[in-house]
């Protein structure tokens, strides 16, 4: 396998095409003296990740920087078991290389070609009963202040604030390199299962979710086609015996999560043992997605109210599935990270990828958001969703904390944009 390329085009939109950008005002620099400079002249300037975000979070009023031009940072401490890695740098570039060096990430995203510090910045997570988001590996970051001044931050002298920074959705800075805990590379196994009846997994939903390292439940919301999916660590004992769950029947023949489009892009399965990087994601990593003919929005609830989201959804399936590509259900742990969706709770997360049409697709995130709300939910930073700022800032009882470090950070709100001012006006 090859280390993926960046990109040498400028971007005009996100992943989607729901978001654009004035070539004009996108800018790669080529090293961290002139990404520096850059920051210090504009008036208003954020970073552009891989451009997966759906959302308002990814709006900018001024101008914009990619970080994949930078020198591509990889510095391994193994004593401290952590490794330093330039921001624009991907998840896929990144397994390459500590595989390479006998390393792995205790958790991955289902999509591994977005970059590091996009992810980590808006609460991206993988899945499994005992994993926490992705920023929750965050040991360290550095960053850009709006003066061009260099920030270093990490988890073991900034306690204070540290857990404010990392889920900082761009607030604080452009950040250059972010360090990451690391462990002894491990191997794992895929399975599936089909035709699991989705009552079933909701009436007994600890016994699905325990039953391998990570777990993942595809629907449609009618019940039809169900399909879980079961990720198990070798050298934790996973053995792919579902733990004390097998229901639905074992798929015969490799498949890909989304109907209708080829296994060849999704990872390997049928119990196959191979590397953490290629069972963790659900799609291979040096197969790039082309531009998204899609929508996506998803919420993060409390575990514990997942028997009542699952009913709820049950009953405007029929609603949901004509203007679905696929749904799925996961499970977070909970962490300390001020602005994660999962902070200080178990969370269950239900994530819709809908069909690329705002019209149909609008009137049922309402009714999608109507049901799961009144249950706690808070939407994914980097997704769609008809809440408003202040609805979602309710959900986060250190918002206005954070919004006092933002503006420590960058007092003119130079980071900033509408989205993230109507989020925190009392900073």
């Amino acid at each position: 396998m090859t280390q993926l390329e960046a990109t040498t085009d400028l971007p005009r939109t996100n992943w989607a095409g729901n978001v654009s950008y004035d070539p004009g005002r996108v800018h790669r620099p080529r090293t961290l003296d002139e990404l520096r400079r850059l920051v210090a002249e504009r008036t208003r300037i954020r970073a552009l990740g891989s451009g997966h975000s759906f959302s308002a979070v990814a709006e900018a009023p001024g101008d914009r920087v990619l970080l994949d031009g930078l020198p591509r940072t990889v510095r391994l401490d193994r004593q401290e078991a952590t490794v330093t890695v330039a921001a624009g740098t991907r998840y896929a570039d990144l397994a390459f290389g500590l595989q390479r060096a006998g390393l792995a990430l205790a958790n991955l995203a289902s999509l591994p070609h977005i970059s590091v510090a996009g992810s980590c910045a808006t609460g991206t997570h993988g899945s499994g009963d005992g994993q926490r988001c992705l920023a929750s590996s965050v040991a360290g970051l550095r960053l850009v202040g709006p003066e061009g001044d260099l920030v270093e931050l990490r988890r073991d002298t900034d306690r204070d604030t540290f857990a404010g920074s990392v889920v900082a959705l761009g607030a604080l800075g452009v950040v250059t390199e972010v360090t990451l805990d690391v462990e002894p590379t491990y191997d794992m196994t895929q399975r599936v299962r089909v035709r699991a009846p989705l009552t079933e997994v909701a009436e007994r939903f600890d016994d699905v979710f325990s039953a391998a390292y990570s777990v993942s439940v595809f629907t449609d919301w009618l019940g039809d086609g169900t399909q879980v999916w079961l990720k198990d660590r070798l050298d934790r004992g996973g053995n792919g015996k579902n733990g004390g769950w097998a229901g639905g029947e074992p798929a015969r023949v490799p498949l890909n999560p989304v109907p209708g489009m080829p296994p060849e892009f999704s990872t390997e399965q049928l119990g196959t043992a191979g590397p953490w990087f290629e069972r963790l994601p659900h799609f291979r990593p040096e197969l790039t997605p082309g531009a998204g003919e899609e929508f996506q929005s998803e919420y993060y609830l409390p575990r514990e109210a997942a028997p009542a989201a699952f009913a709820a959804l049950r009953g405007i399936g029929h609603l949901l599935a004509p203007a679905l590509h696929i749904a799925e259900v996961r499970t977070v742990r909970a962490d300390d990270l001020w602005l994660s969706p999962a902070y200080g709770r178990d969370s269950v997360t239900f994530h819709f990828t809908w069909i690329k049409d705002a019209a149909a697709i609008t009137p049922l995130i309402d009714a999608v958001e109507e049901l799961l709300v009144p249950l706690g939910a808070r939407p994914h930073w980097g997704k769609l969703t008809s809440l408003g700022a202040s609805e979602i800032a309710a959900g986060y009882e250190r918002a206005v904390e954070f919004g006092r470090l933002a503006r420590k950070y960058d007092p003119e709100g130079k980071f900033s944009n509408g989205f993230l001012d109507a989020l925190f006006p009392e900073g």
